[in-house]
């Protein structure tokens, strides 16, 4: 269609010149004394069409003549930033295949080709050692590749050093993109040489928007584990869930670790229920926490009627038809409600008492409410529950504590030889 348009465009030019000149009969004269020449209007029209063309082609030969020398210095230029470009390529490619030593050199090529570019720039009045965005860029990358090969070379001098020269080269607004990079290697450097410190301290540099990406927050869970600041780990954790940076099964897995050490920390009733209030209402719900937490407020001989009280709905959890919170669970728990039953209440009592005649099978419930009734001295029925748990037991820990009531009710009947057959067993077990 163009070389259409321009078809017609040249005829309708050629047109317009025969219309034009084909019968102009005008006469330019020209008087230069003591001579007249007289020539056609339409060669004087040539004859200035040719004096201009060639004006116009003396000036571009001059100016293509006069331009020469920057011509030469901007085709320097231009192959210096080239190879620069080209050295810092080479520097990623030798990172990225583990030659390190040979990444270090390229990327200390590329800042010798880059500062050498910088003063011809100067020299010729460019603006590229100082105000063009591109040139910080590169120089912080240049850094950063010979800082990351310092690293993995373990040495730590060549790398503060460059680490320092990234971090000046990123300070425009312009290279806030590359200043976030430096600052996120350099805390995975510092978790790599097990300074946590150092590494929350990088991560907490990082703009807001930086630091809830999901890499800052699993640099940070990473560094708080170490620092064992396990209530920061704990709620960066729970970001990272969120945001499903792990699948569930693993976020979970996560979350409950990491509640569990958190509820290790306490040294004392007060604080260990602190640290259970600071969990959220789903952690307070997992099995495993809630029996952990119940079983450090024992240990630490706090309110057992609070620690029956959290205890609850795991027990209403483990009463439900056809629920199943695994056999070590269930012996966790019954293990905690063991170590009250000297403060157990009537409730109590009767939910042990119900939960046993539903099943009446379960052996975790007849030793539960076998020694449930040895403290409250009801022998025989002890005695009948505690034989039928014995049998079916599958925790060592509960059947030895099963046979050693059995011998202290054997005493209790003053049965010697009952007693030492049941110590025998215990001791077995």
């Amino acid at each position: 269609m163009r070389a259409a348009l321009w078809f017609l465009a040249l005829f309708g030019v050629a047109v317009a010149v025969a219309l034009f000149a084909g019968n102009n009969q005008a006469v330019v004269t020209v008087f230069w004394p003591p001579n007249r020449v007289d020539i056609s209007f339409n060669l004087l029209m040539l004859l200035l069409a040719g004096l201009f063309m060639v004006l116009y082609l003396a000036l571009r030969a001059m100016s293509a003549v006069v331009s020469l020398p920057a011509e030469a210095q901007r085709w320097r230029a231009q192959q210096k930033e080239r190879a620069m470009y080209g050295a810092v390529m080479d520097a990623l490619a030798h990172l990225l295949a583990g030659r390190y030593i040979r990444a270090s050199k390229s990327a200390q090529n590329a800042l010798a080709q880059e500062k050498s570019l910088a003063l011809h720039a100067d020299a010729s009045g460019h603006e590229w050692g100082h105000h063009d965005s591109r040139a910080s860029q590169l120089r912080a990358l240049a850094h950063l590749l010979v800082a990351e090969s310092a690293q993995s070379l373990q040495n730590h001098a060549v790398r503060a050093q460059h680490l320092q020269s990234a971090l000046q080269a990123s300070e425009q607004r312009s290279a806030q993109g590359v200043r976030e990079a430096v600052q996120f290697r350099a805390a995975r450097w510092a978790l790599e040489d097990r300074d946590a410190g150092a590494a929350l301290e990088w991560l907490g540099q990082l703009p807001l928007g930086a630091a809830r990406r999901t890499l800052a927050l699993r640099m940070k869970l990473r560094a708080a584990r170490q620092a064992q600041q396990t209530a920061q780990a704990l709620e960066t954790a729970r970001l990272l869930a969120k945001h499903r940076a792990f699948s569930p099964a693993a976020a979970q897995s996560l979350v409950r670790g990491l509640a569990l050490a958190l509820l290790n920390e306490a040294h004392d009733p007060v604080q260990l229920q602190q640290a259970w209030h600071s969990l959220d209402g789903s952690e307070r719900a997992m099995p495993e926490v809630v029996i952990h937490a119940a079983s450090r407020l024992m240990a630490l001989h706090g309110d057992a009627e609070l620690a029956r009280s959290w205890l609850l709905q795991v027990w209403d959890r483990m009463m439900q038809p056809g629920a199943s919170m695994g056999d070590e669970l269930n012996t966790k728990l019954i293990a905690v409600l063991e170590a009250g039953l000297d403060s157990l209440d009537a409730s109590w009592l009767a939910r042990i008492e119900m939960a046993q005649r539903g099943r009446p099978r379960d052996a975790n419930l007849q030793y539960l409410a076998g020694m449930a009734c040895l403290n409250r001295q009801l022998w025989g029925k002890a005695q009948q529950l505690l034989s039928q748990a014995t049998l079916a037991l599958q925790d060592s820990g509960l059947r030895r504590n099963a046979w050693r009531a059995l011998a202290l009710l054997a005493e209790q009947r003053q049965d010697g030889e009952a007693a030492a057959q049941a110590y025998k067993r215990a001791a077995q077990a």
